[in-house]
């Protein structure tokens, strides 16, 4: 149970984030232990389920590496 809910936390903690407009390396950072918090999850709770759910997280974060980051004008 505790480490659903450390998924959960770390998703709103993803969100709020997002909200505020966080720097890209900031949110990488948080999906990285998202990604070690759902590998936990999933070997306790067992089965294809979160196995499945833990890959799709790879792959997700595997795509947001690949995205090129926008460069920001530069205030003068």
């Amino acid at each position: 149970m505790e480490e659903a809910r450390a998924v959960l936390e770390r998703l709103e903690r993803i969100e709020a984030l997002e909200r505020v407009g966080a720097s890209r390396p900031e949110l990488l950072d948080e999906l990285r232990l998202l990604m070690l918090e759902a590998e936990s999850w999933s070997r306790a709770e067992g089965g294809d389920a979160g196995e499945r759910a833990v890959a799709g997280l790879r792959s997700a974060l595997e795509v947001v590496r690949r995205v090129p980051v926008p460069r920001r004008a530069s205030v003068t």
